[in-house]
């Protein structure tokens, strides 16, 4: 990497697909990559980004494989972690410099994986939500979190959770709110995701699990500096695995409880989000 790149970037190509990105904040600022989760886009981060880039952050938001329209392969085994994490790792290729990492929900299991490895590149990593996956994997087997996982279950079978997303208020809907989303949120999950053709794609994420198996991925411990943000309201994570992700990071540590938050805290705290981030950039 020869240094920052100091013009825009709007899309970025890898693996023979298009990424759209949002490349937001001041061009000299300390660049920090931003990784969305499902069901939702980059504009998941539209109230953190603003608060970064005060703070002279510019902010990089791709659209992810299965969400940019120009990156919808339609076999399963295109949505492998190592093709997700290689589209994020030609971004940082795009940016020419490494950056700052920061993912909530599927964009925190990619992100574990390219800290563990990357180190190069990820100067520093501050995961949303979702806990280191050996973290995960053993919360499953003592406490509840197989129960909050159901849906991932039902994610397999072909067809059932596009055709429960199908209608407007149906049962995918329904299921969102549940887990706390608002109804601004829900509307927007219809119209970036069920109305332009996302949803089947974005799918591709569970459905490849079963491909994803390498043994890597969950024993990888993580040496640059860390976050883990995690709320006491989110009902698809439970304690356990969110407590447990320190036994994984070598590195500098802090373990962020938002207390009374739902699992969408990049929409609905962006404002103790951005607080993680920046205390971790900053420290780094």
């Amino acid at each position: 990497m020869s240094g920052a790149r100091t013009s825009r970037i709007t899309s970025y190509t890898h693996d023979g697909l298009t990424f759209d990105v949002r490349d937001e904040g001041p061009l000299d600022g300390t660049p920090v990559v931003l990784l969305h989760g499902f069901p939702e886009r980059s504009t998941s981060w539209r109230h953190v980004a603003p608060i970064l880039h005060a703070r002279g952050i510019r902010t990089f938001a791709p659209d992810q494989r299965g969400y940019s329209p120009g990156a919808r392969p339609t076999r399963r085994r295109d949505y492998r972690m190592r093709a997700l994490a290689g589209d994020v790792v030609a971004l940082f290729d795009e940016i020419g410099t490494p950056v700052h990492l920061v993912g909530h929900d599927w964009g925190a299991v990619v992100g574990w994986l390219l800290a563990a490895e990357r180190p190069d590149l990820v100067r520093s990593w501050t995961a949303i939500s979702v806990p280191h996956p050996t973290a995960f994997l053993q919360a499953g087997l003592t406490s509840t979190q197989a129960l909050r996982s159901w849906y991932v279950a039902l994610f397999q079978v072909p067809l059932l959770a596009e055709l429960s997303a199908r209608v407007a208020g149906g049962p995918f809907d329904h299921a969102l709110r549940g887990s706390g989303m608002t109804e601004e949120e829900v509307a927007r999950f219809r119209t970036e995701m069920v109305e332009d053709g996302a949803l089947p794609h974005a799918l591709g994420w569970y459905r490849a699990i079963p491909l994803s198996a390498d043994r890597s991925m969950t024993s990888s411990r993580v040496g640059v500096p860390t976050t883990f943000v995690w709320s006491d309201g989110d009902t698809a994570v439970a304690r356990s695995g969110a407590e447990r992700t320190r036994q994984h990071v070598d590195g500098p540590y802090t373990f962020d409880v938002i207390e009374g938050a739902t699992h969408w805290i990049p929409t609905q705290e962006p404002e103790r989000c951005a607080a993680a981030i920046l205390a971790r950039v900053e420290s780094a």
